[in-house]
């Protein structure tokens, strides 16, 4: 790429117009790619000091920062420190919306998300905090959410203090936007050492939730955010046992009827349905108590790979559980790894069916009737064999019967399944078993 001998430039408006020729060919996934690989990347960065072109180059750097292969380099770069010092630094009540776009597209990147949080030694996160509270800026929250997403343990222990503060803001923000980026942060903290049975009480979640999943809401970005934050209330035996009892499971399988369309809050509300499966307490709860495992069993052909797979897993427990949803949970399964070959068969059948004789005149039933057919003598020369001819001895079959034949050649019949993952990234590494969830320190008082 021959521009790249242009910048940097001491002619401020070559050096501009190459920006901008550069910003237009970013549009392209390849030449982003070549950008980066050509080494402009830690340029560019270093040209956001220059008042002069900083809209231009965090323009362009927003592009690179669109691919996620892209965001690790930036890590190799004074990026974020610049970031955050044009975030926390900034005079005015809203922050350039370049620069913040441009901070939550990195937040998302793990090694980025650790160097952002390192600002003025490890104070970045309490000036964010500090800065969105204050001026109740939604983007700066939602480059929060984004940060807490890693399973980082250096990363997620840093928001322990922030718990009682976020779950105070569940119930008395009115700001929707905002309280729907709280709400995913607070979703996103699965940490065994935060008391969520503590977080509930104080703050009596379980009726904010109730009242928050409605199926028919507008705001369904706000409703899937709140089914994720009930998942992670249901990692902890003693909260998915008093969740259980509140009947949020009719309220979820409501949800799940009314947004069937929507992937992801049928995935989250899948996971809940696995979590409540997962503790003894709640078991037989979800199982004799509700139509979850027949919802359940509907989803194991969706055409969303992680659904089935969270569904497949759901119904594992379940068939573990429960002989009598055991036999139809097979069944189902047995239809639908053979789905081509039973109805196949069926219509065969159906086949059979119409091409038996049918009662004609006043004929009784079954008697064969040879006026029905024309001449009887017609009907032997037609279709018999005249004497002395051979009968075919080659052993011939009607089709139907070759075809049955073939159908029942094959061999034995497997159901195949894919071993599990967790349907969020932010669980992964995350151990579900109810016994590693002890009451540590009440974090949320």
């Amino acid at each position: 790429m021959k521009v790249a001998r242009l910048i940097p430039s001491h002619q401020a408006d070559l050096l501009n117009i190459t920006l901008r020729l550069l910003l237009n060919l970013s549009f392209d996934r390849d030449i982003r790619a070549q950008i980066v690989r050509i080494g402009l990347l830690p340029k560019l960065v270093d040209l956001i000091d220059d008042e002069n072109q900083r809209l231009i180059c965090l323009c362009l750097l927003y592009h690179l920062s669109m691919d996620d292969r892209t965001k690790g380099y930036f890590t190799y770069t004074k990026c974020n420190q610049n970031l955050m010092k044009l975030i926390i630094d900034c005079k005015e009540e809203r922050t350039e919306p370049e620069v913040i776009a441009l901070a939550i597209n990195l937040a998302l990147n793990p090694g980025c998300a650790e160097q952002l949080l390192e600002y003025k030694h490890s104070k970045g996160l309490k000036l964010l905090m500090k800065r969105a509270y204050k001026y109740k800026d939604s983007l700066i929250i939602k480059m929060i959410k984004n940060i807490s997403s890693h399973a980082s343990p250096d990363i997620k222990s840093q928001f322990i203090s922030y718990v009682g503060p976020l779950g105070e803001t569940l119930i008395t923000e009115k700001d929707e936007v905002f309280l729907t980026e709280v709400v995913g942060t607070l979703a996103n903290l699965t940490m065994p050492d935060i008391d969520y049975q503590a977080l509930m009480d104080e703050y009596g979640l379980v009726e904010w939730i109730k009242s928050k999943l409605k199926p028919n809401s507008a705001d369904t970005e706000l409703t899937l955010n709140v089914v994720v934050l009930v998942g992670t209330l249901c990692a902890d035996d003693a909260c998915a046992e008093v969740l259980a009892k509140s009947d949020i499971i009719q309220i979820l399988i409501d949800l799940l009827h009314a947004q069937q369309e929507d992937d992801e809050i049928v995935l989250q509300i899948c996971y809940v349905f696995y979590q409540l499966c997962f503790h003894k307490s709640t078991r037989n709860v979800i199982i004799k108590k509700t139509e979850a495992p027949a919802y359940l069993i509907d989803l194991m052909q969706d055409k969303n790979k992680e659904v089935r797979r969270v569904c497949d897993m759901t119904l594992e427990i379940i068939s573990e559980c429960d002989n009598d949803w055991a036999g139809r949970i097979k069944h189902a399964r047995f239809r639908n790894h053979n789905q081509t070959w039973l109805e196949t068969i069926e219509g065969q059948q159906v086949s059979y069916e119409d091409d038996e004789p049918s009662p004609t005149g006043n004929v009784e039933p079954y008697v064969f009737d040879p006026m029905s057919f024309g001449d009887q003598d017609d009907y032997q020369d037609q279709f018999g064999y005249n004497e002395g001819d051979d009968y075919p001895l080659d052993g011939r079959e009607s089709p139907d019967m070759n075809h049955w034949n073939s159908i029942n050649s094959g061999g034995d019949m497997d159901i195949d399944r894919e071993p599990y993952t967790y349907m969020r990234d932010d669980y992964m590494g995350m151990d579900i078993d109810a016994a590693n969830f002890t009451q540590g320190q009440r974090t949320a008082r």
